[in-house]
């Protein structure tokens, strides 16, 4: 295989870039290509700094936008901005900088010719120090800095793999004496906000001095649902924990998670969307169909000296999904 110079292609004349006669367009593009590398860097920075130097659970507030996650955005922004400037870089560098000469390749249907394989190597050599890369140093130290860069990055992912979890996943932020709050709005509720047949989703007051994280979110989601209490058929100890025929269970499921979002007013059946877990609220969420294997957790509820709805208690047992070590029975 060979490369030579087309001789008549049957094309336009060849228009020749900027670059390619005159050194101060060359130069002119390559900090160009220099400066999209650069950028690639800081992209990088920026996504190693938002991994290892935001909260995960950090907010913040953009006008158009409104409140999002500044550590998820970030990482985003920051994986984005190395990934595209790189690939920026490149294109600017092949458009701008490397050789631009037509050129046909004569193969051989049987192993080349020793003298052959020989001009070949020659020319990759040849074509290698056309396009520049000996002696056109920045976009070459740039370029090794964005790409090492970014090939650091996911080594950073490996802190995903811990710490353990410990008893987290045992364990919400609803206590004795915890109010409900409405979600959104994080506004007290009374047992008079409820009419019979309504529902609300609820998460536990936050503490003065404190913040609710995602993971905390995640796990102390409430739905509180209300009936008659005459409509009930719990044991003693179970309906003792409802008020005024207002019940309270997690809203996470128990088989694999998802939000238990759907109520069924006319049966008192709440319905899990993703696999089709059906409990029924008279009988303390029992599984009436589906995959589930154990109830919604119920949270005791009562109200304190002004009215309010409080914990009673925290959870007797652990909310979500099954899995090994955690009773599915």
């Amino acid at each position: 295989m060979s490369l030579q110079p087309i001789q008549d292609p049957g094309l336009p004349t060849h228009v020749h870039r900027r670059a390619d006669t005159d050194p101060i367009a060359a130069k002119r593009a390559e900090r160009q290509v220099a400066s999209l590398f650069l950028t690639s860097a800081l992209g990088t920075i920026l996504f190693i700094y938002a991994y290892v130097g935001i909260p995960r659970d950090q907010l913040l507030f953009l006008p158009v936008i409104g409140t999002t996650n500044a550590h998820e955005l970030f990482l985003g922004l920051g994986l984005a901005i190395s990934l595209f400037f790189i690939g920026m870089g490149a294109v600017h560098w092949a458009k701008t900088l490397m050789p631009n000469h037509e050129v046909i390749e004569i193969r051989k249907e049987q192993r080349s010719k020793e003298e052959d394989r020989q001009a070949l190597i020659q020319t990759v050599q040849e074509q290698g120090a056309t396009a520049g890369l000996g002696r056109r140093t920045l976009i070459k130290r740039t370029l090794g800095l964005s790409l090492g860069l970014v090939g650091i990055a996911p080594i950073l992912l490996l802190r995903d793999l811990g710490p353990l979890p410990g008893n987290d996943l045992n364990e919400t932020s609803w206590k004795a004496g915890t109010r409900l709050v409405t979600d959104p709005g994080d506004r007290p509720i009374r047992p008079s906000d409820l009419e019979v047949g309504a529902v609300a989703q609820v998460l536990p007051a936050i503490v003065p001095g404190s913040y609710r994280s995602l993971n905390d979110i995640a796990k102390d989601a409430l739905l509180l649902i209300r009936i008659r209490p005459e409509e009930f058929n719990l044991d003693a100890e179970r309906l003792s924990w409802t008020y005024q025929g207002i019940i309270a269970f997690s809203k996470i499921c128990s088989h694999m998670g998802c939000a238990v979002a759907l109520y069924e007013q006319t049966t008192k059946h709440l319905l899990c969307p993703c696999h089709q877990s059906t409990f029924d609220v008279t009988r303390a969420a029992k599984v009436i169909f589906g995959p589930s294997a154990r109830p919604l957790p119920q949270l005791p509820i009562t109200v304190d000296a002004e009215g309010y709805l409080i914990a009673k208690a925290p959870f007797n047992e652990a909310v979500g999904p099954s899995f090994w070590g955690r009773d599915s029975a």
